[in-house]
């Protein structure tokens, strides 16, 4: 008897600490803004693509523009020891149930009573998303919320609720913090140079920026009109800028801010006699990032690419990655999923990936390719499985993976007899810039598709759904059989271009078999092949746009030739900084000079001077050089394998979820510091290489690896190879 007390005295004990432990938990979470996953992400991005104008028109985006969902139920199971009285905001009209009883309507003070209950608010806002923030002594709104909406199943014609999941969230930690009233930051900074003409004023603020340009002191009455300028060139065009604002100004007595945010370097501004003002000066606008990722080396020309890449990503960093800051100001994929890779190097914001990923995929049903773009749709998948990649973040995944299902639906429903796909009528297939047979069946299209089946296959597996998996797993090994059979051509030991109506066209480009190697579905002897008779072959059509040069170099440094991408890199981003560039551009042609340099889509200034996918030597200076990469999920494990690429020292940092990875490489010296997680070091050496801390093994040849330990520092001795 007394052992059978003393252990029901040890279970209520221990039920007691459990109780107690929940409570002090519960209590410790801050409550959050809370709203339906993608709701918020989809309204915002359709306030920020509206922005787009040219002149005076508005530009909306071309495709399909989603809404949110406009009545949205927000639940949580709680059990108290004590009755408890929570505060909620709420973001539209709603009513509150506690176990299906209705409390009073708009009531913001609620107690709920000891004992289990289900609380549960529903809200409907047709303006701006459903949101609910719910405070309390344990009870806090928070993701484990969830949330159902009213579907219309038209097949059944029935209406009922559908149990959607766990609820989506930002940043927003106070009441006051309205989802609807969300803004970038600002700052003010002062002008480089101002040039006073006649009725004008031609301000230059040192480099590319975006904000609202304020003058101070502005007094009188007359007209005012700014033209923005990337160059100066477009700023002195009154009929060709691609962005300006008029103003009516009565009895103006001041400081003027510009109502509204606009990419410039240079600001025109004419004004009538009757107006004036003391100083310009502008209020940047930005997204508050931590700079995390660096790069300095022995050239200090790869130092400056460095530098202003990491200008271009942040200036295009914004409430989503958007391709350019003054055109377009929209979200497309294929540019954002660059982005996230060179974000990963520099910033590692895990939320603009998230936020842009909700955006660009929008909501059910699916009836068109995301931006309407084939190879768009296929390259989201790919940059979710980057995401996993880099941050490890499952619950990411479990929020997005239903959308995933229903895209991919969407991807295989459209494709030919030949399980491949191709532009169908309303799809824009867009791969590049460069003049091409586009129609029928595209090899690079379907490696795009083979890897995000693959990507299907990865997500489907940690989300259970264990069919699926094998079916998506299974439709990659076949695509992959079928493209090596339908498009290697063993004359010309390349991939070719593609095949229309059976026929196949011979014709070799870059872009499959530059993909082939990134992706990893050649072989040794393939891979040399293409590097050979395609990559490294002047005869085969250049890549003009630093969007496809991305790849191409990243598919040179996976063969090993970081020397000649760093030449290139120096070439080609090191060409446009020698013509003024501040930020990298959309397109650059070392052959075009003085104002032509800018001209695009038939416009003198269409071309955006500030383009994120120009930004991409972060991407190759971290993975390529520095050498940091994840092999497992959130860097649980990890790659170091530094390569010089011709440099005689470099140093830098590569962010992590668990901290900064450091690496510091000379000629005879690498130094690590590690991070939490399992890392491996390779590299090479003409001679024995040694280390007081840690073991060497050798591999073969002069290729050594050491096994890194997490909150470590290593130093290695060696000697380059062919430095």
């Amino acid at each position: 008897m007394i052992q059978l007390k003393t252990k029901r005295t040890r279970l209520i004990l221990l039920t007691v600490f459990a109780s107690f432990l929940f409570n002090t938990i519960a209590a410790q979470t801050k409550a959050t803004w809370i709203w339906y996953p993608g709701d918020f992400e989809i309204w915002l991005s359709n306030r920020v693509q509206t922005k787009r104008t040219e002149r005076n028109a508005s530009i909306p985006p071309f495709w399909q523009v989603f809404s949110h969902q406009v009545v949205v139920n927000f639940s949580k199971e709680v059990e108290l020891a004590s009755p408890e009285t929570i505060e909620a905001t709420v973001e539209g009209q709603y009513n509150v149930t506690i176990d299906g009883r209705y409390v009073q309507s708009g009531i913001q003070h609620i107690t709920i009573p000891a004992g289990k209950h289900n609380i549960n608010f529903q809200v409907y806002n047709q303006v701006t998303p459903p949101a609910v923030f719910v405070e309390g002594k344990t009870i806090n709104s928070g993701t484990t919320w969830n949330v159902e909406t009213v579907h219309n199943n038209s097949d059944e014609n029935i209406v009922g609720k559908a149990k959607d999941g766990h609820a989506g969230s930002w940043n927003f930690n106070s009441k006051e913090a309205l989802p609807s009233q969300y803004k970038l930051a600002t700052k003010e900074l002062k002008a480089v140079k101002t040039t006073k003409g006649p009725h004008s004023v031609m301000v230059d603020f040192g480099e590319e920026t975006i904000g609202f340009v304020r003058l101070k002191n502005l007094v009188g009455s007359g007209k005012m009109t700014l033209y923005y300028g990337e160059s100066l060139e477009e700023a002195m065009s009154l009929d060709s800028c691609e962005t300006l604002d008029q103003y009516s100004v009565k009895e103006a007595k001041g400081d003027f801010t510009a109502d509204h945010s606009r990419a410039f370097r240079f600001v025109n501004i004419q004004y009538d006699d009757a107006i004036s003002f003391n100083d310009v000066s502008m209020m940047y606008e930005y997204l508050p990032l931590n700079n995390r990722g660096a790069f300095n080396c022995s050239d200090e020309e790869v130092n400056k690419i460095w530098n202003v890449a990491a200008r271009t990503l942040q200036l295009n960093t914004r409430e989503f990655f958007l391709d350019g800051i003054k055109r377009d100001h929209w979200v497309w994929s294929g540019d954002a999923v660059q982005s996230y890779l060179m974000n990963y190097y520099s910033f590692f914001d895990n939320e603009a990936v998230k936020r842009s990923t909700w955006a660009l995929r929008g909501a059910e049903p699916v009836e068109a390719h995301i931006n309407t773009i084939l190879d768009y749709s296929l390259y989201w998948f790919t940059g979710i499985y980057d995401y996993y990649q880099y941050s490890g973040d499952e619950q990411f995944l479990k929020s997005i993976y239903p959308r995933m299902v229903t895209l991919m639906d969407f991807v295989l429903k459209r494709r030919n007899s030949n399980d491949m796909v191709e532009g169908l009528p309303g799809d824009w297939v867009f791969l590049d810039w460069a003049p091409m047979e586009k129609d029928g069946e595209l090899s690079a299209m379907q490696l795009l598709l083979a890897r995000s089946l693959e990507s299907m296959s990865v997500c489907a597996s940690l989300m259970k759904d264990e069919p699926k998996a094998a079916k998506y797993k299974q439709l990659s090994v076949d695509l992959r059989k079928k493209i090596v059979d339908t498009f290697w051509d063993p004359q010309q030991q390349a991939f070719i271009s593609g095949r229309k109506n059976g026929v196949v066209d011979k014709q070799v480009t870059r872009y499959a078999n530059m993909f082939a190697i990134m992706m990893g579905y050649i072989d040794s002897a393939k891979t040399a092949a293409v590097k050979s008779n395609v990559l490294m072959n002047d005869k085969v059509q250049k890549i003009t746009t630093p969007y496809m040069r991305f790849y191409e170099l990243a598919a040179l440094a996976e063969t090993g030739q970081q020397k000649y991408v760093l030449k290139e890199m120096k070439d080609y981003w090191g060409g446009m900084l020698k013509e003024g560039a501040t930020t990298f551009w959309e397109a650059y042609d070392p052959l075009e000079k003085g104002a032509a340099r800018y001209a695009m889509y038939g416009r003198p200034f269409g071309k955006s001077l500030c383009h994120a996918w120009g930004a991409s030597p972060l991407y190759l200076l971290g993975k390529y050089y520095l050498g940091v990469k994840p092999t497992a999920p959130g860097y649980a494990e990890y790659v170091i394998e530094p390569d010089l690429g011709g440099l005689k020292w470099m140093e830098g940092k590569v962010p992590t979820p668990q901290g900064d990875i450091a690496v510091s490489v000379t000629l005879t010296q690498i130094k690590i510091n590690t991070v939490d997680g399992k890392g491996l070091l390779r590299f090479k050496s003409d001679k024995t290489p040694s280390t007081k801390n840690g073991m060497i093994r050798k591999i073969s040849g002069n290729q050594y690896e050491a096994n890194l330990e997490k909150g470590k520092e290593y130093t290695i001795s060696y000697t380059a190879v062919n430095q």
